[in-house]
């Protein structure tokens, strides 16, 4: 891979030439592939791995400075997107243990129903917190972010992340707790 070929590509990258990305990607696959290969925990896990490096690299191009060595940069990109996928796919195989462990009933079509209008009650409640209370509650249950990925995907230290958790479950909580006063009072109680 020739350093002048890809930073030249690189610029044209950043001012949106789809062209310029398919010769970046072109230039560089086959050293991505060849790092992958040998960190990837799972060989079959490599092509996947490979869609996200290219996506993080089309997200994260903006923070390439132009008198860095490339292929350090983008070294450093790949290995961050294997450790990621690691971490990812062990907290998976931690869940599915968590699992095996305990005695599991699929849930009869009434508790689905119920979970469904559960998480369609909580949906307005869930729209009238502000955006940034919002955005961590939405990473966290419905994404299944962990905290420290929530500070990282929003850039922010892992201390305010914890401190929007804490105050948005507790005005969704007050939220509907008020809900079911209003319901009473209407003389409607489930």
């Amino acid at each position: 891979m020739n350093e002048m070929d890809v930073k030249s590509w690189l610029i044209r990258m950043s001012q949106g030439d789809e062209e310029a990305f398919q010769a970046v990607y072109h230039l560089t696959r086959d050293q991505a592939y060849g790092l992958i290969y040998y960190l990837a925990p799972n060989k079959h896990d490599v092509p996947d791995i490979m869609s996200e490096v290219y996506i993080e690299l089309f997200k994260s191009l903006n923070n390439y400075q132009q008198e860095q060595k490339f292929s350090s940069w983008f070294n450093g990109l790949i290995i961050r997107q294997v450790r990621n996928w690691k971490r990812r796919s062990w907290r998976r195989i931690r869940i599915m243990e968590r699992m095996k462990g305990m005695s599991f009933q699929p849930p009869h079509m009434e508790d689905r129903a119920s979970h469904l209008s559960d998480r369609l009650e909580l949906l307005p409640m869930l729209e009238d917190l502000p955006l940034k209370l919002r955005e961590v509650i939405v990473l966290r249950y419905y994404e299944d972010c962990s905290l420290e990925e929530i500070a990282q995907l929003l850039k922010i230290p892992l201390g305010t992340v914890k401190s929007r958790h804490h105050h948005a479950l507790k005005r969704l909580r007050s939220m509907y707790s008020q809900r079911d006063h209003r319901k009473e009072r209407d003389g409607y109680v489930y």
